[in-house]
């Protein structure tokens, strides 16, 4: 009889998954890949009102130009969860249904570690209009025939491939 630590071929169960060694294993390896290659990553969101024909901007106090809201994901958030809280944070909009993934970009431009989900958001409450504050100077729908000056190049490149199949780009 052997001591129960052998791999069994015929079941396909690992005995060491799960013992204290296998998880000390693993937070080893998680903490040196993340000292190793960190990367940031972030969540964006086109809020698409359909029947108007807007979009939600923000321009930020800390950085130039109008762009979709969004934020970065925090330690334990899903993508998800971050996005809902980022939306509520900068336009105090509620999703009312969910948001759709689009795609992935790599935003070398922030630094090469960094990734942005992109959503599509068309279900959607705004219970009040977005006040300017420390973090946003100003926020509002705008027709997408008449964006605000400074819109960003990376924001007109999402709408773009969003709402007029533009093949969507790796980077943000």
């Amino acid at each position: 009889m052997g001591t129960g630590f052998a791999m069994s071929a015929a079941d396909g169960r690992d005995p060491g998954r799960g013992s204290l060694w296998a998880r000390l294993r693993s937070r080893i390896f998680h903490s040196y890949f993340l000292l190793r290659r960190p990367m940031t990553l972030g969540v964006r969101a086109i809020v698409h009102d359909v029947e108007a024909g807007t979009i939600f901007l923000v321009r930020h106090t800390y950085v130039p130009g109008w762009q979709m809201p969004g934020g970065g994901v925090e330690t334990g958030e899903t993508m998800e969860e971050a996005l809902v809280h980022e939306l509520l944070e900068e336009g105090n909009i509620e999703l009312t249904g969910p948001p759709v993934l689009k795609s992935v970009h790599h935003n070398r431009a922030a630094s090469r570690r960094d990734h942005v989900a992109f959503y599509h958001v068309t279900q959607f409450r705004q219970f009040e209009p977005r006040l300017p504050d420390r973090e946003i100077a100003e926020a509002g729908f705008f027709s997408l025939a008449d964006l605000p000056e400074g819109t960003t190049s990376a924001t007109l490149r999402r709408i773009d491939e969003t709402l007029n199949g533009a093949d969507p780009s790796p980077y943000w």
